[in-house]
């Protein structure tokens, strides 16, 4: 059964940081990426990385947030630094199986699976 199950998010002053962690279950995802959703806002792309470990990052996060992932224990992680009040957000996990086919990294609509969310509060 495929499950992804986030941890990790929590309140944090500005400048501050957050570890985010995301279990995978029921099968090794070629692509696994964090994506955010603010209130009011579509989801969106902050960072993926694929099986050979190459990333792509969202503008607004280079810098400052890292994805990584350990492929023995199938979890994924985003360490975020420099947190600021715009990264509040709703975080999701997702992950999708190797197709073959280009696909848009940062693109929501190219996961097949997801996490249920964890959330991220950046006060000023």
């Amino acid at each position: 059964q495929v499950q992804l199950v986030e941890s990790g998010g929590g309140s944090v002053q500005s400048g501050g940081s957050l570890r985010l962690s995301c279990a995978a279950s029921g099968y090794t995802y070629s692509t696994m990426g964090w994506f955010r959703q603010a209130p009011g806002k579509e989801r969106e792309g902050v960072a993926v990385i694929e099986s050979g470990g190459v990333t792509t990052y969202a503008d607004s996060v280079k810098g400052r947030f890292t994805i990584s992932r350990d492929n023995t224990k199938n979890t994924l992680y985003l360490q975020m630094n420099s947190l600021k009040p715009e990264d509040t957000a709703m975080y999701y996990c997702a992950a999708r199986k190797y197709t073959g086919r280009y696909y848009y990294r940062l693109g929501s609509y190219e996961y097949n699976y997801w996490g249920q969310g964890t959330q991220v509060t950046v006060s000023s």
